[in-house]
């Protein structure tokens, strides 16, 4: 009787032990389920707002604190977000066509595949962006601060890049038709495969970057300063390097030139 006794009690303590393991589990597995956020159109601007979806036109959210807000999908053509604090915002796959992000501060904000066709970012700050695969053709980025943004295969053509500082910066296979860099900081940008016919990088500072299979017919180099950068397999074609600083570039056809290059790879 007595070991008949333990041997109950000893199952009912394995019970309660794996009841209790399934609380646990259960517990565990509720708390992990991420909070789901909803859209309401109706909520006022403010940090980490939800607009997705919504249709929020000609807005005026100049001078607003909207970091970490989540804009995805939403129309936001002609919207004015001029000084706005836009840290860690989401606007992917938004339209932001002819919107105004003016001295805005975006850093690591997020405009993935987004329609922004002649959108003014000028004096902007964008560093560590992600803008890959949008349309921005016609944009004004001139004296922006785009550190390490990521351009990967987005349209900018006819953009406007005077005077921005775009260091480190991902531009592969980006479309560059008549985009004009005049003045800007291009340093160990990589450009690779890009499309940049007639472009205009003249006084631009392009040192270490990479321009290797990129299409450079007709652009314009003029007083560039290409130090240590890469042109493996480009396309140079009636491109124009006058007074160009070609000192240990990596050239067409994989001859690095000369340190002290000017104007021609020697």
């Amino acid at each position: 009787m007595e070991v008949r006794l333990k041997a109950i009690t000893s199952m009912n303590h394995l019970a309660r032990r794996s009841i209790f393991g399934m609380y646990a589990v259960v517990i565990l597995l509720l708390g992990s389920v991420p909070t789901v956020l909803y859209a309401n159109c109706d909520d006022p601007a403010g940090p980490g707002v939800n607009w997705s979806g919504c249709d929020k036109q000609a807005v005026d959210l100049s001078g607003k604190d909207l970091s970490h807000a989540i804009f995805k999908r939403a129309n936001l053509e002609q919207a004015n977000f001029s000084g706005s604090r836009l840290t860690h915002a989401d606007f992917n796959f938004s339209n932001i066509t002819g919107a105004r992000f003016d001295k805005a501060r975006m850093i690591d904000a997020s405009l993935v595949a987004v329609k922004g066709k002649v959108a003014s970012f000028k004096r902007a700050i964008l560093d560590d962006a992600s803008m890959s695969r949008s349309n921005l053709n016609g944009a004004d980025f001139s004296n922006a601060r785009m550190r390490r943004v990521e351009f990967y295969e987005a349209k900018l053509e006819a953009v406007n890049f005077s005077g921005a500082n775009l260091t480190g910066a991902r531009l592969e296979r980006t479309r560059l038709v008549d985009s004009n860099f005049q003045g800007a900081r291009l340093e160990s940008v990589n450009l690779e495969s890009a499309y940049a016919e007639l472009a205009n990088f003249s006084q631009a500072n392009l040192s270490k970057s990479i321009l290797d299979n990129a299409i450079l017919r007709e652009a314009d180099f003029t007083r560039a300063d290409l130090t240590k950068a890469s042109l493996r397999n480009a396309n140079i074609d009636d491109a124009i390097f006058d007074e160009a600083i070609l000192s240990d570039t990596i050239w067409v056809q994989y001859q690095r030139c000369r340190s002290g290059s000017i104007g021609e790879c020697r």
